[in-house]
């Protein structure tokens, strides 16, 4: 019997596909979102250079939310991460959904930066 791989397997096997062809600059990093069972981050990323110029979680002590795997506190982690982007000057990013579906925490996530200000 053949079994199927796990989920994070699965999920990395899809970002890896999708990632050939999103990279992030210093003029536009890429938005990457990881998602946990307790936690959401999200970070801006520039390839080239290989750093991370701004992140936010559901762990940030500033954020102060009850249940972090909620859609609630992903919405509060997408107008932080914009906020903390905009006062470093990036008004444009690439999103990286890192291989999850577009729903949910990950689509809260997103709605939130863009309202926030942030463009892609």
């Amino acid at each position: 019997m053949i079994t199927k791989p796990d989920k994070n397997v699965s999920r990395k096997r899809r970002h890896a596909r999708v990632r050939k062809n999103l990279v992030g600059t210093q003029e536009r990093p890429r938005l990457n979102v990881y998602r946990s069972n307790k936690h959401i981050y999200a970070q801006l990323i520039d390839d080239n250079a290989g750093v991370t110029l701004v992140s936010a979680s559901t762990v940030d002590k500033e954020l102060n939310v009850e249940s972090t795997g909620s859609v609630d506190a992903a919405t509060k982690v997408g107008e932080l991460i914009a906020k903390r982007a905009q006062d470093k000057g990036f008004k444009s990013v690439v999103f990286d959904r890192g291989g999850y579906l577009y729903h949910g925490r990950v689509k809260a996530l997103a709605d939130a930066a863009r309202e926030a200000g942030l463009e892609f």
